[in-house]
This record gives structure tokens, sequence and C-alpha cells, in this order.
């Protein structure tokens, strides 16, 4: 079987990038298919993210699963001076650049080292942004220098891809996470209610009464009220306890 053309490769790996709305969402595994994606189309030896830490250095990498050791060594060599420290630190792609030239040795002396020894002759960054939100920087590592400008755009149309994948899934948490807060919300207003009216029945009063006396006894022991509310439906606590100035049956 022949090996698909480049052009519906990264078709297919954009497609691989939006989906991200999943309950069961794996960052690493998904910047890990980033990277893989990015020496199948890119034809490098290795790619790698630096994670965006606000307070500090870069922060945790995730690598391709080719080469691992090599560009963990390349990402971690000099994590202050390297082409992704440098597209970390300004948000903006560094051009493919031959790591053999005098501007590379002086710029990266120890990444350039460690690259050089490996066979890695030529390197470029991209950022991995939406809008204002920075989520790290992708490195790539290939045996010689790109002939033009076409792998800076797919590495960066990649890394653009990939970053609207983790802000939709952000998103998507966000948003998962306030509608469980509001249906919990509503289930301890509802019990409250079933609570509030089974008192007012049994005591004759008005369903106003019967709330207070509930907020009281929660009050009065340091419980939330939804949670006197449940304990009342399911008939674990007695009049007795819930009126203890008022006699009478439990």
């Amino acid at each position: 079987m022949s090996h698909p053309p480049r052009e519906l490769r990264l078709a297919t790996a954009l497609v691989e990038f939006s989906d991200t709305l999943l309950d069961r969402f794996d960052p690493h595994r998904y910047l890990g298919r980033l990277a893989d994606h990015c020496v199948d189309l890119l034809e490098a030896r290795g790619a790698g993210v630096s994670l965006h830490d606000p307070g500090g250095p870069p922060g945790a990498i995730v690598k391709s699963s080719e080469q691992p050791r090599l560009v963990e060594r390349l990402l971690v060599a000099s994590p202050s001076a390297s082409p992704v420290h440098d597209c970390l630190r300004t948000g903006k792609p560094v051009e493919p650049v031959s790591l053999t030239s005098e501007d590379a040795v002086a710029r990266w002396p120890v990444f350039t080292a460690v690259a050089l020894r490996h066979g890695i002759t030529a390197t470029y960054a991209v950022p991995l942004q939406r809008r204002d939100d920075t989520f790290g920087a992708l490195g790539i590592f290939t045996p010689e220098l790109p002939s033009g400008d076409e792998e800076l755009a797919i590495a960066q149309s990649l890394a653009d891809a990939a970053a609207l994948g983790l802000a939709n899934q952000r998103a998507y948490a966000q948003h998962r996470e306030l509608a469980g807060q509001l249906q919990q919300a509503l289930a301890s207003r509802v019990r409250v209610e079933q609570a509030k009216g089974m008192l007012a029945e049994r005591w004759k009063t008005e369903p106003d009464a019967a709330f207070s006396i509930l907020r009281q006894y929660a009050r009065r022991n340091r419980l939330p009220i939804d949670q006197v509310s449940h304990s009342v439906i399911k008939r674990l606590l007695t009049d007795a306890q819930l009126r203890p100035d008022k006699p009478g049956p439990a």
C-alpha cells in the first residue's frame, strides 16, 4: 500500500486536532501526537513541545515517539538558551536555522553542541497560541536545513490547530464543571423544598416556618442545610432532634 501524499496526511492531522471535546481528554497524548505528525510531515528526526509556565522557566515537555530521548535532551539541554525558549519568550516563530552557523553557536552554545553531536544540523520552532493564550512552543529538529518556507508554515498550521483544540477542550471542561455545579445546586434546592414540604405537612405549619427550623438545626449542628434536608427525607432525624424545645412523639 502506497504512502498517502503529504497533503492528505496533513488534512488528517488537522481533523484529529479538532476532536478535543472529550470527557477523558489526555493532553500529554494529544501533544505527543502533534510531535509525531511533525516528524512524519516534516521529515524530522524528532519534535517536542515545551509547555508554557507563566510563573517561571519552560515547564513540562512532551516528546515525539521518534527519538524521544534525543528530543528530551535537546529540549532540556539549555532551557534558557534554545530556539524553543526563544519562541516561548517572544511568542514568535524561530525560522529554520543551520546549527553549524556562527550565529546559532553564539546564541545557543549548549543546545547546538548537543544537537550537532546527534546529527541534528537544523531546527525551527513555532508557538502554540490561541489569541492571548500561550500553551507552549513546538520545536522541530531536522538533519538538514529546509529548502523553503513551506516546512515552517506547515509546522505553524499544526501548532495553531493544536492550540485551538486545547482552548476548546478547556472551554468544554469549564462548561461541564459549571453545568455540574448548577445541577448540584438545583438538586440541593429540590431536596430542601421536599424536606420543607414534608415537615410543614407533618407539623401542620407553614413551609417558611418549617424551613426556619431546618435552618436552625443546620446552624446549631454546623451542617449544610442540604445534608439536613437529605436526612429529613430519609427519615433519619426525629421531630425531637429537629425541635428539642417542643415535646412530642418522635
